[in-house]
């Protein structure tokens, strides 16, 4: 049986991405860099998921890990 993620927020994050550059989504939910890996997931099953920005904007990104459309928040929070 799999571990589910640690809840991290049930609210998405806002972050600015900037177009290019890439970014990696916690999806253990235990990094101290919300929505960001940290490495906290070193001695989990998790690994961090890679999204490269494709324009410069506001993003939210998932903190309750329980998104179908992951790394991007989708609601699921108002259902947990």
């Amino acid at each position: 049986m799999t571990t589910p993620p640690k809840i991290a927020q049930k609210a998405p994050y806002p972050v600015e991405v900037t177009a290019g550059k890439t970014y990696f989504w916690c999806t253990c939910g235990q990094s101290s860099k919300q929505p960001f890996c940290d490495g906290s997931h070193k001695d989990t099953t998790f690994t961090p998921m890679k999204y490269e920005a494709a324009a410069d904007k506001t993003l939210f990104f998932c903190g309750c890990k329980a998104t179908s459309k992951p790394p991007l928040c989708d609601g699921s929070h108002n259902s947990l």
